[in-house]
């Protein structure tokens, strides 16, 4: 058969601007790929449509086995498979779903009225999925679609997955028989004897085509023997190639991995310490400014000190200016006092010189007088942390 005809220009744009528009869409419409990936499905299936314009991408609704439904972009079409000189179109439906391309597409043979799936099939299962190597083998980013293409027409052309279906004849036992011949819609294939009753879907003989036998002389069957060698030799160095490069590849993105991750650990670290900075300068803003005023005291009160000895009364060497800090250096006072007091009657007691019931009672009424004491002193304290910190922000905001 005479080879496909080039892919039409204005066809192209029309693809893409269908990809364009349903892969740009946004919200409940969107289809239900990694925004990441979008450009490359597009890409891909432009290729693939450019080397075989019999297939068209699609958007369809596509059914999971555990019963969920979603909208996904399809090529479907036909896939040539070259059989003994001759070339068929196999029917195919490609669908991309919501994990591609980091997980391979699902190819299901899609036969028409007039053809059956052979059975038993090596690539093809009775439902008409695929199973090929290179599906089980996927490796992103460099599996695509058009290599896909080219293995499943490889595979097709080795073990014909569908065979025409003899329609019934007027005069016949009433029922149809398939046909071995695997003319796919080709027009170039004749009636070929039907397999006898019982004889399950045996492997036919291979199809006929009309055309001329040519005998080929030895130099041609040499030639052709060398070509095919050759071939063999360079697709052997390109799967160890492409098995080094995908390698590669695979270490390339672990290492992108763990440098992305490292980069998170980094940024974490520099929002930590900004954090610790700032509340080492509030922190040191707060020390600055007690400093001032005990060195501003310290200078008023310097020349005082020689002439205050004589006379010094310690209960009125300091003097509160406030009602909250004469109230915490009363409560302060008066909690180290029953401190003493109670270290002074647990040595008495330990001595022998006050009984054990008097100091049980004395103990408890005064630890009630500290915990009173102390509370008061905490909530004194808390005031005056407000206190200063808004007095902090005032001179800040001047």
């Amino acid at each position: 058969m005479a080879p496909p005809p080039p892919s039409d220009p204005a066809k192209i744009q029309q693809i893409q601007q269908f990809l364009t528009s349903v892969l740009s869409q946004r919200g409940p419409s969107a289809l239900p790929y990694a925004e990441t990936t979008k450009w490359l499905i597009r890409q891909h299936l432009l290729t693939l449509i450019s080397s075989h314009s019999s297939l068209e991408p699609k958007t369809a609704t596509f059914t999971h086995n555990d019963g969920r439904s979603a909208i996904l972009l399809q090529a479907d079409g036909t896939i040539p498979m070259p059989f003994q000189g001759v070339s068929y179109n196999i029917p195919v439906v490609i669908w991309l779903l919501e994990s591609y391309p980091r997980d391979p597409p699902r190819v299901y043979v899609n036969p028409t009225r007039d053809m059956i799936i052979k059975r038993p099939h090596s690539n093809v299962s009775p439902s008409g999925l695929v199973s090929l190597p290179y599906l089980h083998a996927w490796v992103y980013p460099s599996s695509n679609l058009l290599d896909l293409a080219s293995q499943l027409s490889a595979a097709f052309s080795t073990d014909p997955p569908l065979y025409s279906q003899r329609r019934p004849q007027s005069s016949g036992s009433g029922y149809a028989r398939p046909s071995p011949s695997p003319s796919i819609g080709s027009g170039y294939s004749r009636p070929s004897p039907s397999p006898p009753i019982g004889s399950g879907y045996a492997r036919p003989p291979p199809p006929s085509y009309q055309h001329q036998q040519r005998t080929d002389d030895a130099a041609e069957v040499y030639k052709r023997n060398a070509i095919n060698k050759l071939v063999e030799m360079v697709h052997v160095d390109l799967v160890v190639m492409r098995s080094a490069r995908e390698a590669e590849a695979e270490g390339l993105l672990s290492l992108q991995a763990n440098l992305k991750r490292r980069e998170e650990d980094l940024n974490n670290g520099l929002q930590e310490m900004a954090r610790e900075k700032e509340t080492l300068e509030q922190e040191l803003q707060v020390i600055s400014m007690n400093t001032d005023v005990l060195d501003s005291w310290v200078r008023d009160n310097q020349g005082k000190s020689n002439s205050l000895l004589a006379d010094l009364d310690v209960d009125s060497a300091f003097v509160c200016k406030e009602t909250m800090s004469k109230q915490m250096l009363e409560c302060t006072a008066s909690d180290l006092a029953i401190e003493d007091v109670v270290y002074s009657m647990d040595k008495s007691f330990r001595d022998g010189l006050l009984p054990f019931d008097q100091y049980l009672r004395s103990v408890r009424l005064l630890s009630r007088d500290q915990f009173f004491h102390r509370a008061t002193a905490e909530k004194v304290k808390g005031m005056q942390m407000e206190a200063q910190v808004a007095s902090i922000a005032a001179r800040l905001q001047l």
